[in-house]
């Protein structure tokens, strides 16, 4: 793959001043264009050998656009808040929203070809990271970005001439230093893991190109002309002929039962056993975010479940027994603008919470395969996908040590007919039953069956649901703090006594 950008391609300075005036112009005006239209977003990824002019072509892409419009991502090593996160956290942080264009100079690619070079980690790891990188970036482009890969290659011959260059030169000297040094010394290891992740990774939906970077002149104009056609043939493309992913079919069981239709609602506790149990477990719910070992762990809380089915009261219950300062409780509603121009997962990933803390998701990432599939708000494709998606994000929570619990609160449609009214007849309560509320009453059915088809899709030994039967509240807030405390004390290695 890198034989071609071996070659010692170059520009002349006299074909470079031709060209560069009529691309800088182009390519303002293909910025512009993306802007107004607002449609997608450019994911440019900035890798590639040490001295290949990465930072020099970073920074002539932001002298010859419009900065307004363009956002500038330099990655190095993780911040302690990044470290204390998924490792995709700090990239998916960084993605551009609709109508920009985002440089990522460095990325996602940096740590699993940095680790297998120095032995760190073996080839099967290199394998599940590159497994994850290609579903990530098909992601990316079902929501439909522009994703442009750059590799920037220099031979090994090149690369030293490159270094000793920069180095004698009291201008430039500071940049090199003993690391670029130490990389250079495995410079033929670099080859073969970059090149075999390369070809592994460049696929129609985010290929790779790699520029040959000793001549400066050349590599300008190669990544502004690609950047250039790039944009155009996109804003040239209608929508509907954007690739979109399959995603295999949902079978149905024969006989109509699922996971939901078949559980047992009636389960009960009386007053007096329920203040004594939640009193209980909420005092070694305290215990437990108090454990030395939580420093190091976090947990994401996710509630879904029919309208009235509790949640709201049984997440009042843990948040009244943890310190103010250690949660955050994120009430999922409608995206906002700022939202609906990043990929459908963002507005969930910037939530995370650190090392020692707790997010607890009042709705979530679910809606995607439940709301947002009932009322048509996105296309098949999308909500089908998304299956793999979500799996894919919990993994990663759950591979950065954090711990995913999930629960589905599940009550009657009698029952739920039933607090419907209570609600209209309270006023305290009245803020809590809309006309959506009444809509999607209607299309109950739906709903049940998109819920047992999400459960079954995504309950995994890393994150798996906690079914709970919610007719009978106090039954449903004991399972629920009950479940979360045993979770996290498992996770620790035992209760905190």
């Amino acid at each position: 793959m890198f034989e071609s950008a071996e070659i010692g391609h170059k520009l002349s300075k006299a074909q470079y001043k031709r060209i560069e005036p009529k691309l800088r112009a182009d390519l303002l005006d293909a910025q512009f264009d993306l802007a107004k239209k607002g449609a997608f977003p450019v994911v440019v990824l900035i890798s590639g050998v040490r001295g290949a002019g990465k930072g020099e072509t970073v920074n002539l892409l932001n002298e010859w656009m419009d900065p307004r419009h363009i956002h500038t991502h330099a990655f190095d090593v993780p911040s302690d808040e990044e470290r204390e996160r998924p490792t995709m956290w700090r990239y998916w942080r960084a993605l551009p929203p609709k109508g920009r264009i985002g440089i990522l100079f460095g990325s996602w690619y940096t740590v699993p070809i940095i680790e297998r070079v120095f032995k760190r980690s073996s080839s099967k790891d290199l394998a599940g990271s590159i497994a994850e990188i290609n579903r990530f970036e098909r992601m990316l482009a079902d929501e439909g970005a522009l994703v442009l890969k750059f590799w920037f290659h220099l031979s090994k011959k090149r690369q030293k001439k490159r270094l000793k260059a920069l180095e004698s030169d009291p201008e430039t000297s500071w940049r090199i230093t003993k690391r670029d040094w130490d990389f250079f010394k495995v410079y033929d290891r670099f080859y073969k893991v970059s090149e075999h992740t390369l070809r592994e990774t460049s696929t129609a939906q985010a290929p790779w190109i790699v520029v040959e970077g000793s001549d400066p002149e050349y590599r300008a104009v190669t990544v502004g002309k690609t950047l250039l056609e790039g944009i155009r043939k996109r804003l040239a493309t209608p929508a509907e002929k954007i690739a979109k992913s399959k995603a295999a079919p949902i079978l149905r069981a024969v006989d109509k039962r699922n996971v939901l239709s078949a559980m047992d609602l009636s389960q009960k506790i009386d007053k007096d056993k329920y203040e004594k149990d939640i009193d209980k477990w909420q005092r070694r719910l305290a215990l437990a975010t108090l454990h030395p070992k939580f420093r190091d762990r976090n947990v994401v809380c996710v509630f879904e479940g029919m309208d009235a089915a509790g949640k709201g009261g049984a997440i009042r219950r843990i948040t009244g027994a943890i310190d103010a300062r250690l949660y955050h409780t994120i009430p999922v509603a409608a995206p906002t603008d700022e939202e609906r121009a990043q990929p459908y997962l963002w507005r969930f990933w910037r939530h995370v919470p650190r090392k020692g803390r707790l997010t607890i998701y009042d709705r979530s990432w679910y809606g995607r395969v439940l709301v947002e599939r009932i009322e048509g708000f996105c296309a098949e494709a999308d909500w089908m996908r998304a299956y793999s998606e979500i799996n894919d994000f919990e993994g990663e929570l759950a591979a950065s040590g954090a711990i995913v619990a999930k629960f589905w609160l599940q009550i009657s449609k009698r029952e739920q007919l039933k607090r419907f009214k209570e609600r209209e007849k309270t006023r305290f309560k009245r803020f809590k039953i809309t006309d959506e509320d009444w809509r999607n009453r209607a299309k109950w059915d739906a709903y049940q069956l998109a819920a047992a088809d999400m459960i079954e899709r995504t309950s995994t030994a890393h994150a798996p649901w906690t079914l709970v039967g919610a007719n009978d509240k106090y039954h449903a807030r004991v399972r629920i703090l009950s479940t979360l405390v045993k979770t996290i004390e498992a996770a620790l290695g035992g209760r905190n006594k």
